[in-house]
């Protein structure tokens, strides 16, 4: 199988997507073997583009492609389904979803906003957009701070890894660098978040999310991109 993703700044590097890092990891943890293929929008092959309008990532295994991360990881673990990442209850699950539920939006819309003049970090939709933040990360910390928690995975009580603690790692290892690059560690996640920082310490030296590593810089220059398109 063959996975199509964002290339990173020298055209032929794993980029920073962190919905292909989250593929990535569900690769790595059913330890199957697959080419890597990063590509920029002048190397995209035709028929990526001709039929799956160039969407990435992307996933090709035997005739069949795969466009949608969501999908591409429902599909790996129904084919392919030891070890399965969503033994744990669908309602369970979906309780970890809804907790979950804006998450990465939010996080996107803080790192997107900049400001005209450096004496105007704290105009109206800044402070806006960082509180919406907050309060999606405290939901987080309310979730991981339940009594019956017994394991240091996401969903229940913590005891297995699931395709969610595979989705979540990536977007918070974005969080993380970008809150210290463009926002001065305006929220400082060690000491607001005690129980998320201690899930992100656990879950990123997790061999698949190590495996599927890429750079603080290119995160860096991947928001700067999207920053500056503003």
């Amino acid at each position: 199988m063959t996975l199509y993703v964002k290339a990173g700044p020298d055209g032929i590097s794993f980029g920073d997507c962190p919905f292909a890092h989250y593929v990535r990891m569900v690769l790595h943890e059913k330890q199957l073997e697959y080419d890597l293929c990063p590509c920029t929008a002048e190397t995209k092959p035709t028929w990526l583009i001709d039929t799956y309008g160039g969407s990435m990532p992307a996933l090709r295994h035997r005739k069949e492609c795969y466009v949608d991360s969501e999908v591409i990881v429902q599909y790996l673990d129904f084919f392919f389904p030891e070890p399965s990442l969503s033994s744990v209850s669908k309602k369970k699950m979906n309780i970890a979803k809804e907790c979950l539920d804006g998450f990465f939006p939010t996080v996107a819309q803080y790192f997107k906003h900049t400001t005209t003049t450096s004496t105007n970090d704290g105009d109206e939709k800044e402070n806006e957009y960082k509180h919406q933040l907050e309060q999606t990360l405290q939901r987080i910390e309310t979730y991981l701070s339940h009594e019956e928690r017994q394991g240091p995975y996401f969903v229940d009580t913590g005891k297995e890894c699931t395709l969610i603690d595979c989705s979540l790692a990536p977007k918070l290892y974005h969080l993380i660098v970008g809150l210290q690059e463009f926002k001065a560690n305006a929220i400082d996640i060690s000491s607001q978040y005690p129980k998320i920082q201690k899930y992100y310490d656990f879950i990123s030296q997790r061999d698949s999310f190590q495996k599927s590593l890429y750079s603080k810089d290119v995160i860096i220059w991947g928001w700067t991109q999207a920053r500056n398109k503003k």
